[in-house]
């Protein structure tokens, strides 16, 4: 009895604990419900505050886009009706020129229309005075012009022949003052220093010893060198130096280089001779290729083919009584410009034929003929145009002139070749040219003295008045130039001049 008593009362405390426990779980519950309710109307309430501050802020900004765009409206409709009015000014304007123009154009068709009446009255007039003139003498217009002509012609011979010879002579020197102009402007602009060029064949050495490596065993090295850059070398007695010779300016250029590198280097050797020599014409090919396009490029010279600026660059290497043919090309082809532009001829086809005139040079020695004709044949292969050909073939007077650019490159190479400094003649020879200069013109009957000057650029013959007229001085200053012409050969022109002068003199005593 005692333990059912027991298990009802574990069993009413253990459904009592149930229910406590339950009870005590759902006010938990009500508690937390009530907290996330309290938590979700706060988010609600900040989510309103937070819409609402936006709402006002976009009203604001739209207020704010609202008033420029209007402000800009506005702005557009001013301009847009400052243009209208301009417009309308303007068609005003032009109205009011019409209707002036209009009205000049009929004053002037009433003046054309009375000019008209005058003239046709005028040349009434004139028909009926001639008319009655020729009754009068019995000459028709035409027979009387031709009288008149002839008494004219008759009468005034001698004034006719005198104009003719002071217009003749005003035009000479017109045209002479023009050319001098032309040219000292052309001179003036390439006013620049030049330095006689030669070049050097002759390679110092660091002592003599080195004589001897360079001849080798038996003369192996000296042997091999020759046959691989086709240079004679020659040692002599010559302190610390050795030669080259070689017609062949790159030929002597790649062994100047090879040389001096295997002297720097030290080991020369058969072997090394060969991958110098190579190295060497790699580079001067290089520097012959870098020459031609640099020369193209400053004298404004486009479209040639690269194989023809490879043997202009091979210009580098010549020179020509020590001037250098590239640099002398270049300076020519900016002096044909400058001339070409004064005379109103194409510029670029006078450069052209500058640039490239003396281009034959750098092959005369492996080719036959002239180096006019060597250059004529390389720019035909390369399709140059015929015009610029025309243009080079001229300037030593073996072709003709045919186009003004021709006559522009061989001045210029005149001018190139005869300004002071830039060649270097044989003393001897220069003075050889002043004497038969003097020479031919002593030869004369009549000349007192004869003094060439500026290197031979000018004669100048005094003739003694008593046997000596004008007209036999002009005639003598001809002859002595076709004698020049005829006897002697010289770069550009001569100037001759005859002068005669007659002295009266009487003393008051």
């Amino acid at each position: 009895m005692s333990l059912k008593l027991a298990l009802l009362l574990a069993l009413l405390a253990a459904s009592a604990g149930i229910g406590f426990g339950y009870l005590l779980r759902l006010l938990i519950s009500l508690g937390r419900k009530g907290s996330m309710e309290l938590d979700i109307k706060q988010m609600e309430l900040r989510s309103r505050e937070e819409a609402s501050q936006i709402l006002e802020e976009a009203e604001k900004r739209a207020e704010d886009v609202l008033k420029g765009a209007q402000s800009e409206l506005k702005e557009r409709e001013n301009r847009l009706k400052a243009s209208e009015d301009r417009v309308v000014k303007k068609e005003e304007f032009l109205e009011k020129r019409q209707t002036d123009l209009e009205e000049e154009m009929e004053h002037v068709k009433s003046r054309a229309a009375e000019v008209r009446t005058l003239k046709d009255k005028i040349e009434k007039l004139a028909t009926e005075k001639i008319q009655e003139l020729s009754k009068v003498a019995n000459f028709s217009p035409i027979e009387a012009k031709s009288e008149l002509m002839r008494v004219i012609e008759r009468d005034f011979e001698e004034d006719f022949l005198v104009k003719m010879r002071k217009l003749e002579t005003q035009n000479a020197e017109d045209l002479d003052k023009r050319a001098k102009e032309i040219l000292s402007t052309a001179i003036q602009r390439m006013a620049v220093s030049i330095s006689s060029e030669v070049m050097a064949t002759s390679i110092p050495l660091p002592s003599d010893d080195l004589k001897g490596k360079i001849i080798g065993k038996e003369g192996r090295n000296i042997k091999a060198f020759e046959r691989a850059t086709g240079v004679e070398v020659i040692v002599d007695d010559t302190p610390n130096s050795i030669t080259l010779s070689s017609f062949d300016p790159v030929r002597r250029a790649v062994a100047k280089m090879a040389l001096e590198n295997l002297i720097a280097d030290g080991r020369i050797q058969p072997a090394k001779i060969e991958e110098f020599v190579a190295k060497a014409g790699e580079e001067i090919n290089k520097i012959i290729k870098e020459k031609g396009e640099e020369a193209a490029v400053e004298c404004e010279v486009f479209n040639l083919d690269p194989k023809l600026l490879a043997i202009l660059g091979r210009l580098h290497f010549r020179t020509s009584y020590s001037q250098n043919v590239l640099e002398h090309s270049v300076e020519m082809a900016h002096l044909a410009g400058m001339i070409a532009e004064e005379l109103g001829a194409n510029v670029a086809i006078a450069k052209a034929g500058a640039l490239l005139h003396d281009i034959g040079k750098a092959l005369d020695h492996e080719v036959a003929g002239t180096h006019v004709e060597i250059g004529r044949r390389i720019l035909q292969k390369f399709g140059v145009l015929e015009d610029i050909i025309k243009a080079m073939q001229a300037h030593h007077g073996e072709y003709p002139y045919e186009t003004l650019e021709s006559v522009i490159v061989q001045t210029a190479d005149a001018i190139s070749g005869g300004r002071p400094g830039a060649r270097r003649d044989n003393l001897e020879h220069y003075l050889k040219r002043l004497e038969d200069l003097e020479n031919i013109a002593t030869s004369f009957e009549g000349v007192e003295k004869a003094y060439a000057l500026q290197a031979g650029r000018e004669i100048r013959v005094f003739v003694t008045p008593e046997k000596v007229s004008d007209l036999e001085a002009k005639k003598m200053a001809r002859d002595i130039a076709i004698r020049i012409e005829q006897e002697l050969k010289y770069p550009g022109e001569i100037k001759v001049n005859v002068i005669r002068e007659a002295r009266s003199i009487e003393f008051a005593r």
